[in-house]
C-alpha cells in the first residue's frame, strides 16, 4: 500500500502553503521597495535654493511628518503642519551678501520682502517634493533589480513605489493643518524669541506702527533742540565740547535714527555707547553696526553683555570707531576709558557672575594708574562695574538697567546710567508700555574735561507722542535727590 501524498494528510490544506509564500514574496518585495526607497531619498531628496536673501538647502526626510527651519547659530523652529512619513526640513545656510545689499537699499524691494520670500520657498519645496518622488521610485526599481533579480521584480518594485508616494502624498495633504504655522516649536536660542518679540503676525503690525511714530518723534527733535538753543550756554560760556552718551541700541535702527539727528542737531563732536548695540552679536546684525560708520564724527564703544567678538570686530572695522577693552582714546581733547563686560548673554555658559563684573572694573582703575594724567570719562556696560572707579574717575557712564539714573558715589564720582537709546530693541513691542528711546548730551569743558551739564533726551514708545528734552546745570542745587541704578534686569 503507498504512503498518502501531503495533500491528503487530514486537516491540512493544501492552500496555506501557497497563501504563505505568497505573502512572503509580497513583504519581501515590499521590503526592498521601502529600503531602496528610503535610500534613494537619504541620497537624492534635497536642493539647494535661495531664500530671500539666504541660501538654503530644502530636504524631505523620512522622519515622520511635519517641518523644521533650522537657523544656525539660533536654533530651530518646528511645525507639526501634518503627518506622514515624510519630514520637511529647511536650512539657512548663509546669508547672500549682494541679495542683501540690495535688500537694504532699496525700500521697494524691502517691501516686497515676505512675497518673494514665499515664492522662494514655495518653489524650493515644488523642486525637492518632485525630486523626491522620482529618488524613491527609482531607488526602489534599482534595489529591487539588484536584490530580486526577477525579470518582473522591477515592474513590481516600480508599481509599488509609485502607489506608496501617491499615499505619501495624501496622507500629508488630507492632514494638512495651516493653523500649525502660528504654533511652532522653538530649540536653542529660539527658545526666548516669542518672549522677547512676541507672535509674529504681532510683532509686524506693531513695528509699522511703531516705526511710523517714530520717524515723527524724531523729526520733532530739530523742533525742541530750537528751544533748548535759546537757553544760556551750558558751561557759562560758548567754549565747550559735546559728547552724545547712548546705550543699549539693541539692533532697533530708529535708535541709530535718532543718534544720527542728535549728532547734526546739537552739533556733537563724538559719541559715546556703553555697550549692547546688538541683541544676538550675530554677523548678519552687521548691517545696523555699519551705520556707525556713517555718523560722521568720532565712535566710542565698549562691549556689552549682548555684543560678541563679532560685534566687537564690526564696530572695530568702522573708520570713525574705537573699541576701549582696557585702553583709552582721546576725542575732542576728552581723555575717555573704558572696560567691557565680560559676559555674552545669548551663551550662558560664558556668564561669569557679578564678582567678574568688580573685577574688571578693579582692572580699568588699575590701568588708569598707570597714565600719565587722569581720564576725565570712563565708560562700561553694567553700573555693578563703576564701585571700583569711584574717586578714579571724575564721570563714569554705563546703561545695561534701561533705566536713566544719576547718582553721587561716596568718593565724588558721578555715575550716570542711560535708559536704553534703543528703546529695549524689538522686545519692548511685546509690553504694554514700550520703553523710551533716551540718550543724553554731555557739555565738557574743553580745558579741564569737568562736566558742566548735560541736556537728557527722551522720545516715548510705541503709542507715545511725547518728546521731551531736559537740561541739568553740574553744580547748581538738586531739586531731589536722583534715583540709584535699578537693579541689572535678567534680559539686559
Amino acid at each position: 500500500m503507498s504512503e498518502p501524498t501531503p495533500a491528503a494528510v487530514p486537516g491540512r490544506s493544501p492552500v496555506a502553503p501557497a497563501i504563505l509564500r505568497l505573502v512572503g514574496r509580497w513583504a519581501a518585495r515590499l521590503a526592498v521597495v521601502l529600503g531602496g526607497a528610503w535610500l534613494g531619498i537619504l541620497l537624492l531628496g534635497r536642493v539647494d535654493a535661495p531664500i530671500g536673501p539666504f541660501d538654503a538647502t530644502v530636504a524631505l526626510r523620512p522622519l515622520g511628518g511635519g517641518a523644521s527651519l533650522d537657523v544656525p547659530p539660533l536654533g530651530a523652529l518646528e511645525v507639526d503642519a501634518y503627518d506622514g512619513p515624510l519630514r520637511l526640513e529647511i536650512a539657512l545656510s548663509r546669508v547672500d551678501e549682494i541679495r542683501a545689499t540690495q535688500l537694504a537699499t532699496d525700500p521697494v524691494a524691502l517691501d516686497g520682502l515676505v512675497d518673494d520670500v514665499s515664492a522662494d520657498l514655495r518653489d524650493a519645496v515644488e523642486r525637492v517634493a518632485l525630486l523626491t518622488a522620482l529618488a524613491a521610485v527609482a531607488g526602489a526599481t534599482t534595489t529591487s533589480l539588484l536584490v530580486l533579480r526577477g525579470g518582473r521584480e522591477p515592474l513590481v518594485a516600480l508599481g509599488l513605489s509609485a502607489a506608496l508616494v501617491a499615499g505619501t502624498a495624501g496622507v500629508s495633504a488630507a492632514t494638512w493643518r495651516p493653523e500649525a504655522l502660528s504654533q511652532p516649536t522653538y530649540t536653542g536660542l529660539l527658545v526666548n524669541a516669542t518672549s522677547l518679540i512676541g507672535g509674529a503676525q504681532d510683532i509686524v503690525a506693531r513695528f509699522d506702527a511703531y516705526r511710523a511714530s517714530l520717524e515723527d518723534l524724531v523729526a520733532n527733535v530739530s523742533t525742541l533742540y530750537a528751544t533748548v538753543s535759546a537757553l544760556p550756554p551750558p558751561g557759562g560760556s560758548g567754549d565747550t565740547v559735546a559728547l552724545l552718551h547712548v546705550s543699549d541700541i539693541h539692533l532697533n535702527p530708529a535708535g541709530l535714527d535718532l543718534v544720527a539727528q542728535v549728532v547734526d542737531q546739537f552739533d556733537v563732536d563724538a559719541v559715546l555707547d556703553t555697550g549692547d548695540l546688538t541683541d544676538w552679536g550675530t554677523l548678519p546684525e552687521g548691517s545696523l553696526v555699519a551705520r556707525v560708520g556713517a555718523l560722521g564724527v568720532p565712535y566710542v564703544f565698549t562691549k556689552g553683555n549682548h555684543d560678541s567678538t563679532v560685534t566687537v570686530e564690526l564696530v572695530a572695522a568702522q573708520p570713525n570707531a574705537t573699541v576701549l577693552d582696557d585702553s583709552a582714546v582721546t576725542v575732542a581733547g576728552i581723555d575717555v576709558v573704558g572696560t567691557p563686560d565680560p559676559r555674552f548673554t545669548p551663551d550662558p555658559d560664558a556668564d561669569d557672575g557679578a564678582q567678574t563684573l568688580e573685577e574688571t572694573g578693579e582692572g580699568l582703575a588699575a590701568y588708569v594708574a598707570t597714565l600719565p594724567r587722569p581720564p576725565a570719562v570712563a565708560l562700561v556696560h553694567d553700573p555693578e562695574q563703576a564701585p571700583p572707579l569711584d574717586g578714579v574717575v571724575p564721570l563714569v557712564l554705563a546703561g545695561h538697567t534701561h533705566e536713566r539714573a544719576v547718582t553721587r558715589l561716596d568718593g565724588g564720582t558721578l555715575l550716570m546710567v542711560q535708559g536704553s537709546t534703543g528703546g529695549a530693541g524689538l522686545r519692548a513691542l511685546q509690553g504694554e508700555y514700550p520703553e523710551p528711546l533716551t540718550c543724553t548730551v554731555l557739555y565738557l569743558d574743553p580745558g579741564t574735561g569737568a562736566l558742566t551739564a548735560y541736556d537728557e533726551i527722551t522720545l516715548g514708545g510705541l503709542g507715545q507722542t511725547e518728546v521731551t528734552i531736559e537740561r541739568e546745570v553740574v553744580g547748581l542745587p538738586a531739586a531731589g535727590a536722583r534715583p540709584a541704578p535699578a537693579p541689572a534686569s535678567p534680559t539686559g
